[in-house]
This record gives structure tokens, sequence and C-alpha cells, in this order.
């Protein structure tokens, strides 16, 4: 589709976790667009970096204009900075992509304090603070547009995933409370809950998971990053100026 379509021509957007699978695909659909992408990278390790900056060569080929930052997400200080360094790097900010998560599964019974802070700390706590740190800045744009990510998980529950399953439902109603918030100020708010999307985070998978996973979705097919990232360009772009604290499920029918 053609960046005319979409309307985010020349339009800033921040993406955390922007380095690989769905991140990656958000990051490059946006260069398409020929939007401004600043993408953010855990900074763990030197892969993540090398990966961020190939995302962004692929983002500049597409034909936007990208820059990549290092984000720790459970340091709000960072995160600040973070979005400021975006914002003034760009000259505007008119776009938010909460991407960024981390997944620990372990049954209940053998669930570690220390995880469950972790995975809080990061999933909730550094998701409501991008959208803390970014909200003065999307308040002056005349289309401000934010996009969290949850997880088809949310909805229906997982065994072995319950913390995790409640840090993606807290974002599902942190993403409504600040679509009334902020609805004054002509800025938006919607939530993605993606079912399984082919990416690093479920390629962990044995083939007898895999198969038995199809047969529960009515589509019969695993998602693309890329199904994910055409949900958020609808979702960020001019094209859903009225849609506002809403759940856009992308599983293929798993949860209806």
């Amino acid at each position: 589709m053609s960046n005319q379509v979409w309307g985010l021509n020349g339009k800033s957007v921040l993406v955390t976790g922007a380095s690989r699978g769905i991140g990656r695909s958000i990051a490059i659909a946006l260069g398409e667009a020929g939007a401004n992408v600043s993408l953010t990278y855990t900074g763990s390790s030197e892969n993540s970096e090398k990966n961020a900056r190939e995302v962004c060569e692929l983002v500049e080929k597409a034909g936007g204009k990208a820059l990549a930052l290092a984000l720790d997400l459970s340091n709000t200080e960072q995160i600040k900075d973070t979005v400021d360094q975006a914002f003034k790097h760009f000259g505007g900010l008119d776009g938010l992509v909460n991407n960024a998560g981390i997944v620990i599964d372990q049954l209940a019974l053998r669930y570690k304090e220390d995880d469950f802070s972790k995975l809080m700390d990061v999933n909730v706590k550094g998701t409501f603070f991008v959208c803390k740190a970014a909200l003065r800045y999307l308040g002056k744009s005349g289309m401000g547009s934010i996009v969290n990510m949850s997880s088809v998980v949310a909805l229906s529950g997982s065994a072995g995933q319950a913390p995790y399953a409640a840090s993606k439902a807290a974002i599902i109603a942190m993403s409504k409370s600040l679509a009334r918030e902020m609805a004054p100020r002509n800025l938006r708010v919607n939530v993605i809950a993606p079912g399984y999307i082919d990416t690093d985070m479920t390629s962990f998978m044995e083939e007898g998971q895999k198969e038995a996973l199809l047969e529960r979705i009515p589509l019969k097919r695993v998602g693309k990053p890329e199904d994910i990232a055409n949900g958020v360009l609808y979702l960020l772009s001019p094209l859903s100026s009225y849609v506002s604290g809403q759940l856009l499920n992308i599983n293929g029918g798993l949860y209806m």
C-alpha cells in the first residue's frame, strides 16, 4: 500500500523493541509508508545493536528515515531520555508503538518472585512510563496516536503463563484509561493483541505443539509479523481517526 494511502509520510514514530520479530516488521512497514522511525533495542549485547542498525538500513532503503536508540525499559530515567532524543532528532513525535516486552514462563507453583517483578517492571511499568514520557510530545501533534501491544493470552489465559497473561491484560486496562484521559487532547490510544506469530518467541515450540495449535486456529496458519504491522499502521494512521480505546485482535480466529 502506498505511503499516500496511510497518510504517515514524514510523520515521526517511536517503536520500542524493534530490533527483531514483530517490532522489526513494524519499523520496516513504517519506512515503506515514508515515516521517520526511532526504534529501540535492549542494548544488552552487541548483537542487539547490530540487529537494530540493520533494521535502520532497511527502514531507510524502504523510503523512511531511522534512528536506533538503546533502551532499558526497567529504567525510568533512561525511558525519558530516549523519548526526548527521538523527539529532538526528528523535530516532533506523532506516534508511539509500545512493542517491547519479555516472556518468563513457569508454572505458578514454581514461579520466582524476582522473575515476577522483572516481568511486571518491563511489560507494565515500562509501557506506562514510555507512554507518560511521550504524552507531552504526542499531545502537540494533530494526529497523536499510541498503539500498545498486548497478547491473545490476556483474553484466553494460558497454563504456565499466569504472570505474563496478567501483564498483558494490565496493558489493555491501562490503554483504555489513557484513551479516556487523553481524548480531550485529540490523542488516541489503542491496543493490538497478537495471536501466535512466527517469531523468535514462538520458535521454541515443538512440531507436535505447532500442529496442535494449528488445529485450534480457524484460519489454519500461524500469523506473520507483517500481519501485526498492518494493524499498527492502520491504528497510527488518519484512517483510524475515530478509533480510540479499542482492542484489535489479530489471531486468525484463535480467540473470538
